[in-house]
Order: structure tokens, then C-alpha cells, then sequence
């Protein structure tokens, strides 16, 4: 694994590097400080031959340097950021200033953000984000508990230091990779009520996709075409025009395509009328992250019919750590 630790000047990024190197036997590479091109391939190309081993590395980038690090796959980005109060405390003990000096410090702060005008969005960028209330917060078994907590998140709970654990950070799970799918689906909606997407799937490969809003041809239901969820009413529920993302989904595989062992993988938990086509398709399991006001008539059919269900949640992306 490789891990870029990135910083607000003063925000403890050193703190980090330490409790990596010292916890989780990463090996730190040394930087100038402003990391250039070059130094990123000679980074990448020692962290490639030697990927089952885990380094660290710090310092200002621009983003096009970032990117050539996000293309692969052991690469996690961990960013830090802190209270102003903090971040100038920080500063002064790493330059020997023996007073706070804000002046001087706002000065050096201001220098970063001219020497790296990318800093801003190379920080928003970052896999992890930790964010420092007050000084204490720095302490070091503090750190060492979060750092853990999000390895293991990253690493599906398997420990960086043992090799092979380690060279995929962030690879997703297959629950979690058809439900950023379902999610990405719900992201094409034009229903005004709700966003859904849904995805159904047979031995791990996708055979459709969905999401709600009003059928082909007709006007889509935020530009007006479904009176009903226009008026802001929530009752005749009859009277709505939208398709259900799990109907588009259906509708889109047919019977024959869903055959046996289908999964179904909804941002949502379907709805009754959903749940009745859901068990006349044959599909067997259905797998949903939020609730929704219809579930136990929902689980009922769905149960009933022989269709297993359970309640999945992804962690969402940036992860964070605010102390």
C-alpha cells in the first residue's frame, strides 16, 4: 500500500507519518516537500516492485500529480486539517518559534497556498479526512485508533501488515459495488418525490439497470409530466405516472433474463406493488439500503413468496475522522 498523507500547513501531517511508521511498519519515502512529477514516478515505479510492502510519503503536490497516483490501485490518500489555533500551535513547535506567532504563521500559510495553488482541491480529493478540534486531539493513541479504524475500512477488515492484505485499498466488496451501482442508477431519476436506483444481478454480473420517473416518451416528471408528484401530494399514490426503478429494472430483464438466483440491489427498500413483481419474476434475494414507509407490508409479500431480504449500507466516501 501506498499512502500520500497531505495537510492545511501545521495540521499535524507529521503526527500521521509517525503513527504509521511506528504502528502499521509503513516505510517512509523521503520528499522535498513540493512533490514533483519526477519524484512521483520514481515513487510509483519503487511502491509498483515492491507492492506488497507499505509506504508512506508526504508533502505539496498539484493535482496532475495526484492523479497519476489515483490510477493505482494500492494508492490511498489520507488527508489531515485542524483548528487554526491548533495548526499554528503545531507549526510553531516544528520551526522552534518560541511564542505563537500568527502573523508569521499566516504569512508561511499564505506562501503554501501561492506555491501550490491546487492545495485546495488536492485536499478535497482525499480517501480519508481527519479533522483536529483542539491540540489533545493530536495525541498519539488517539491517532493510532483512527488510522486503524480506516485501514481495516479500507482493507475489508484485514490487516495492512500482513502482505497481499494490503495491495488493493478501497476495492469494494461485491454488496458494495451493485449498491454504488443501484445508487449511481438513482442518480438519472427525474421523479420529484424520491431518487431510486436499483440493480439486478445473476452470479455477480449485472442484467439491468433502473431508476423512477415517468415512462419513455412522455414528459419527464421534474419537467412537469406526473401531476402528482408535481402537486407536492403525497396520497394517490395511484395516480402517478412514474415507473419505480425495481418496474424499469424488471421491465428491462424480462422473466427469462432474470432466471434462477437473480439478486435484486435497491438504494431503497421497495415498495408493496414492487415487491409483488419482484416475486413473480423469480427473483431470489433482494438487497436494500434505506427504509421506506411501506416495509413490513413489503417484507411480507417478499417473505411469503421466498424471496430472501436483508438490509445493506456501503460507507460513503470521503471516510472521516473529525477529534
Amino acid at each position: 500500500m501506498l499512502i500520500y498523507v497531505s495537510e492545511n500547513l501545521g495540521s499535524g501531517a507529521g503526527r500521521l507519518l509517525d503513527v504509521l511508521k511506528s504502528k502499521f511498519e509503513f516505510e517512509e519515502l523521503p520528499t522535498d516537500g513540493k512533490v514533483g512529477i519526477e519524484q512521483v514516478d520514481h515513487i510509483l515505479e519503487h511502491a509498483t516492485s515492491n507492492y506488497t510492502k507499505n509506504f508512506v510519503f508526504k508533502g505539496d503536490m498539484a493535482l496532475a500529480e495526484l492523479k497519476q497516483l489515483e490510477k493505482r490501485p494500492f494508492f490511498l490518500h489520507i488527508t489531515i486539517d485542524a483548528a487554526l489555533r491548533v495548526r499554528v500551535g503545531e507549526w510553531s513547535s516544528l520551526t522552534n518559534e518560541n511564542e505563537l506567532n500568527f502573523e508569521k504563521f499566516l504569512t508561511q500559510s499564505e506562501a503554501q497556498l501561492e506555491n501550490s495553488p491546487d492545495l485546495p482541491v488536492v485536499l478535497g480529493r482525499a480517501d480519508v479526512k481527519f479533522y483536529i478540534r483542539n491540540s489533545e486531539k493530536l495525541a498519539f493513541d488517539l491517532l493510532v485508533n483512527e488510522v486503524d479504524r480506516h485501514l481495516k475500512e479500507a482493507c475489508q477488515q484485514r490487516d495492512v501488515r500482513v502482505p497481499f492484505h494490503n495491495t488493493t485499498p478501497l476495492r469494494p466488496d461485491w454488496d458494495t459495488y451493485f449498491m454504488k451501482l443501484a445508487t449511481l442508477a438513482a442518480s438519472r431519476s427525474n421523479c420529484m418525490k424520491r431518487r431510486v436506483g436499483c440493480v439486478i444481478v445473476r452470479d455477480c454480473r449485472v442484467i439491468a439497470t433502473g431508476y423512477n420517473g415517468t415512462p419513455r416518451h412522455l414528459v419527464n416528471c421534474h419537467s412537469g409530466g406526473c401531476p402528482r408528484c408535481n402537486s407536492g401530494n403525497n396520497s394517490q399514490l395511484s395516480s402517478c405516472l412514474c415507473l419505480h426503478a425495481e418496474e424499469n429494472a424488471l421491465l428491462e430483464a424480462g422473466r427469462d433474463r432474470v432466471g434462477p438466483n437473480a439478486i435484486l440491489y435497491c438504494d431503497t427498500c421497495p415498495c408493496l406493488t414492487c415487491s409483488v413483481k419482484i416475486v413473480q419474476t423469480g427473483v431470489r434475494e433482494v438487497v436494500y439500503s434505506q427504509s421506506y414507509r411501506m416495509d413490513e407490508a413489503s417484507f411480507k409479500v417478499l417473505q411469503e413468496g421466498g424471496v430472501l431480504v436483508r438490509q445493506f449500507s456501503f460507507l460513503e466516501e470521503p471516510r472521516y475522522s473529525v477529534l
